[in-house]
């Protein structure tokens, strides 16, 4: 867009008692903010569901000088914008009614035809959660999938951290300007963030920190993916409105169970309880709910290597399946000792060494 065009555009997103939704219907009958902006009064109060109170102060000049002093914070630190009608504008988020009319990136995010999904989950995030998001991570790597989080304590973190050490983009979303961050702690990690993907806001760099921003960011995460993994939720918590709010984008929810003592695992336990998601007990359901399919370069031979060099694990794997045939992830899982979190990953890189295959409801089988 040109610079005229932004600049109309976020003196319009400006507006107090105009959000995005209408900001959009605004512009779809006006065609532009621009001419949102100079359209007469009486005119605009014939549209649907536009009254005189959210035209209220529309006309005032502060928001156009407060549009100025964003574009020079736009320039002058090369922040990147996308329109919600433009082709650079993420595509998914394009399909969400209140998805933001501006959204503002820094680093080198690309979105075009890959695989996108949000991993959410508690601040207070287990160990057991930890192993799980990491070892989900390490798994789903051959798809070449993006990781889109909040960038908070926790999950968040721990999910974007895995994207680094995978060599996978990952995009956090921001509560906030890009001329801050939150939590500072996580200061040390935006420069890898930024090199493998970077990050997303609609807000600006004059907007006052507000709880109430992380709830509003929540919308962007569940909207930019095709699935949102809750690794862990207490009761109540941001994670189980970020699925909520996938639900009503029609978009996948996966949850992984918990105990039913374990207090960070009652809010996965109820999304699946009440049918709200998934129920995600290791890596690979992701791909095959999502019916991912493994790039041509990267699928397992047809037929199996002369020489393959299995580690100790997938020896005792092997065996196993070479004597007992086809079988069950969690059959295999049991008899192997292992959790089935870890056996998923061993299993996967099993079938790309073309050694064992998948068949339908989770069996395995020596090639």
């Amino acid at each position: 867009m040109t610079e005229n065009d932004l600049f109309y555009t976020l003196a319009l997103q400006h507006v107090p008692n105009i959000g995005d939704i209408t900001a959009k219907r605004l512009i779809s009958h006006c065609g532009t903010a621009e001419a949102v902006l100079k359209e007469k009064k009486h005119n605009l109060l014939k549209i649907d569901g536009i009254g005189s109170v959210i035209l209220g102060d529309l006309f005032e000049t502060y928001h156009l000088k407060a549009a100025e002093k964003e574009i020079d914070f736009i320039k002058t630190n090369g922040i990147k914008v996308s329109y919600f009608k433009e082709e650079s504008y993420p595509e998914k988020l394009k399909h969400c009614i209140d998805g933001p009319i501006l959204l503002f990136q820094s680093g080198h995010i690309d979105l075009k035809q890959q695989h996108i999904i949000s991993i959410v989950g508690t601040r207070k995030i287990t160990t057991n959660g930890i192993a799980f998001c990491e070892t989900l991570v390490e798994t789903l790597a051959p798809y070449n999938p993006i990781i889109v989080s909040g960038f908070a304590y926790g999950t968040d973190i721990t999910a974007h951290k895995a994207a680094i050490k995978n060599s996978l983009q990952t995009v956090g979303c921001l509560a906030h300007g890009l001329n801050q961050i939150y939590p500072k702690a996580h200061k040390k990690y935006m420069v890898d963030i930024e090199k493998n993907g970077g990050f997303f806001t609609d807000f600006w760099s004059s907007d006052t920190f507000d709880r109430n921003n992380f709830l509003k960011r929540n919308r962007v995460i569940a909207g930019l993916s095709e699935a949102t993994i809750v690794i862990e939720s207490a009761e109540k918590g941001g994670s189980l409105v970020t699925a909520d709010i996938a639900n009503s984008y029609n978009r996948d929810v996966l949850a992984v169970p918990g105990r039913t003592t374990d207090s960070q695992s009652i809010g996965c336990n109820n999304l699946i309880k009440h049918q709200k998601a998934h129920m995600l007990t290791t890596p690979i359901d992701v791909p095959y709910i999502l019916n991912w399919q493994l790039e041509k370069d990267k699928k397992p031979a047809i037929q199996k290597q002369l020489f393959v060099e299995l580690d100790t694990t997938e020896k005792t794997i092997y065996s196993y399946l070479k004597e007992n045939e086809k079988q069950q992830l969690d059959v295999i899982a049991i008899n192997c000792n292992m959790p089935i979190f870890k056996i998923a990953s061993v299993l996967l890189n099993m079938e790309l060494k073309g050694v064992i295959r998948p068949l339908p409801g989770k069996l395995f089988e020596v090639v």
